[in-house]
């Protein structure tokens, strides 16, 4: 993307529950028996859904928020115990970001904590009514929180380069974080593969691989001029912090303003 970095808001956008090829046969994940509705003892909110916990998470364990990221493996039947979404079955837990997904696992999720394995009997209102090719009525999950994705926070350092920061040129500093492995150093129009976050100097994280789990890649001529001129110090495997001021940064463009603070780990060169 010409003169700037990609947005992990709009990377996140995806829908949940795609109803995806399964691995297993339906038999081998079989229905609960409690499908067709909540027990008794289910815990109920004022929305009407419905959860029981199946296993406990951890005491002190992160709850998410209403926008946070989540690890989660689940399974999801109709009330008549028909299996129609299985993470477990394919055999890949899912990454999702909360404000994403139906109503139920909005809410829902909110009430777990990380670890925490526990069933969840959604009603219609809260799922999919009335939209075409996705299951009706009640719906039953059993979803198992296996993390909640912390983001990286501000480094100490945040409003300004310290003391023993190398400038690299004006309006560039950095500092080495981790060295590197002697390998590559980019070139002026290469391909990169970068984990990196980047913060105002008032500490706000405005962009990070680390909410995505997976790295990006982009070429070094298609970024702000600060990466241009700051991977290229830089060897594969270095993480490195830049301080880069405005005018190398997004000045007069769409993006955040101001000296941005990103680090950086180099993981590939091509």
């Amino acid at each position: 993307m010409q003169g700037s970095l990609q947005s992990f808001v709009s990377a996140l956008a995806v829908s949940a529950f795609l109803v995806l090829p399964l691995r297993a046969e339906p038999g081998d994940l079989p229905a609960p028996p409690d499908v067709a509705a909540p027990p008794a003892a289910a815990e109920v909110t004022a929305t009407g859904l419905a959860s029981v916990v199946l296993e406990p998470g951890e005491p002190d364990g992160p709850m998410p928020g209403p926008t946070d990221i989540v690890v989660v493996d689940y399974t999801g039947w109709t009330t008549d115990g028909k299996l129609f979404d299985s993470s477990v079955a394919r055999g890949k837990p899912v990454r999702l970001r909360l404000d994403t997904v139906i109503q139920g696992w909005t809410e829902g999720l909110q009430l777990m904590r990380q670890g925490e394995k526990r069933r969840l009997w959604i009603p219609e209102e809260l799922a999919y009514a009335g939209l075409e090719g996705r299951p009706q009525g009640m719906l039953v999950f059993d979803v198992d929180l296996l993390e909640v994705v912390q983001p990286p926070p501000a480094p100490e350092n945040v409003a300004g380069p310290p003391a023993d920061a190398e400038q690299i040129r004006e309006g560039l500093w950095s500092v080495v974080l981790e060295p590197g492995d002697g390998g590559e150093h980019p070139t002026p129009h290469g391909t990169v593969l970068v984990h990196y976050s980047g913060w105002t100097t008032d500490g706000e994280l405005f962009d990070t691989t680390a909410l995505r789990g997976e790295p990006a890649s982009f070429q070094l001529d298609k970024v702000i001029k600060g990466w241009r001129y700051g991977l290229r110090e830089m060897e594969q495997g270095e993480k490195r912090r830049f301080w880069v001021d405005e005018k190398l940064a997004y000045k007069g463009q769409e993006g955040p303003q101001g000296m941005l603070v990103f680090d950086i780990e180099l993981l590939a060169v091509n």
